[in-house]
Parts: C-alpha cells; sequence; structure tokens
C-alpha cells in the first residue's frame, strides 16, 4: 500500500513528502558529520554547532509539519486519517535519525576516537554503507514508486551485522575503554538504520509499520 498522495491524489499532503526528503538529506548531513569527528580525529567542536544547527532545523520542520498534518484533519475530516499517521510516523522517524547523529557527535564530544584504530577501514566501510541508505530512503520518497525490491533485505543484513557486532563487543576481552565506546556507537548506528527503514515503509506501506526503532 502506497500513501494516496503518492498516487498523486492529494496535493494537500505531498508538499510533506517533499520536505520530508530534506529533512533525510539533513539528517545525513549531521550523520557523515559526526562520522567525520569520530573517525578522522577531526576536532569535534569545528563541525558542532553544524551539526547541532542542522538537527534544530530538523526538529522544526517536524513540528511544523505536524501542526500542518493536524489542520488538515480538523478542514478535511477523517477521510485523510490514514495518510496522516503514515505522514506523522515519517516524520517522527527521520527526526530520530538526527537525534542519533547528535549523539554520535556526542560521543566524539566525550573524546572518542576510531582514528588509526586497527578496525577503521571497517568502520569507515560501514558508515558508507549507512550514508548510502540516506541516499536511497530519499530516491524512494522523491520518486514514489514503492521499495526497491533489495532495499529490504540489505537493510536487513545491515541490522544483523551491526546487532553482530554488538554481541561481540558484550563477550570481547579486550579493555572496556575500547569495546564500550564502539558498542555504544554501533547502536546508534542500528537505530539509524531501523528508523530509515520505518520512514521508507511508513510512506510506502503503512498498514504493515511496526513501530519497533526509538
Amino acid at each position: 500500500m502506497v500513501l494516496s498522495f503518492f498516487r498523486g491524489g492529494d496535493s494537500g499532503l505531498d508538499h510533506v513528502v517533499t520536505r520530508s526528503v530534506a529533512m533525510v538529506t539533513d539528517a545525513r548531513h549531521s550523520f557523515d558529520l559526526a562520522c567525520t569527528a569520530l573517525m578522522s580525529g577531526a576536532d569535534a567542536r569545528s563541525i558542532a554547532d553544524d551539526v547541532r544547527e542542522t538537527d534544530l532545523r530538523i526538529n522544526a520542520n517536524e513540528q511544523q509539519l505536524r501542526g500542518e498534518l493536524a489542520v488538515h484533519i480538523s478542514v478535511h475530516g477523517p477521510n485523510d486519517i490514514g495518510e496522516v499517521i503514515g505522514l506523522i510516523l515519517l516524520l517522527k522517524k527521520i527526526e530520530r535519525v538526527g537525534d542519533h547523529a547528535k549523539n554520535i557527535l556526542d560521543l566524539a564530544e566525550s573524546g572518542v576516537s576510531f582514528a588509526g584504530e586497527p578496525d577503521i577501514d571497517g568502520l569507515l566501510e560501514e558508515r558508507r554503507l549507512v550514508s548510502g541508505f540516506f541516499t536511497e530512503a530519499s530516491e524512494i520518497l522523491a520518486e514514489h514508486d514503492g521499495i526497491p525490491g533489495d532495499f529490504r533485505d540489505r537493510v536487513d543484513a545491515m541490522t544483523s551485522q551491526i546487532q553482530s557486532r554488538i554481541d561481540g563487543y558484550m563477550t570481547s576481552d579486550q579493555p572496556g575503554h575500547q569495546v564500550v565506546p564502539r558498542a555504544v556507537y554501533h547502536r546508534y548506528l542500528k537505530r539509524i538504520v531501523a528508523n530509515l527503514n520505518s520512514a521508507v515503509l511508513a510512506a510506502t506501506e503503512p498498514v504493515r509499520v511496526v513501530d519497533n526503532s526509538d
């Protein structure tokens, strides 16, 4: 099931999807900056204002659009309630992605750095793949064509990979100062992937969405 305005049925709501694409782009910007600080050894203070201002913009857009959706229901009645609920969930999930990008910045600001670590190549590749999911989510929302056949499989594979890393950190014999930051980072990473997936599902298959991410 694709929301009706994706099929060109409601010009009163399609601008919300357009704005949501911009919010995903903002969230990716924050994610990439925060990960750069965490993995390159760059001074987190040099990008902190950018990430936090971007997060505030995402939050402001979410609040404004939720208000517009409430007005839409009050004017048009319950006929669009399914679409509005899907959009509210979509906006919530994007806002949560922005929050977790900011959480990654907080790790870097606390002094955590993976720069030069033996596993840095794997961490960088993982970050690249997750960043790519942002682009794909934006394209799915913008093109209104539903979810590509392998998107969900790749998201599930990434989620399993991240969880496997977390499980490994929990039983590792390495010092806590090495494994704890990685476990925390991967927890944020898993939530980002889950929320991006939920945002796409909220727009394309709202009836099937299970809201189990945070």
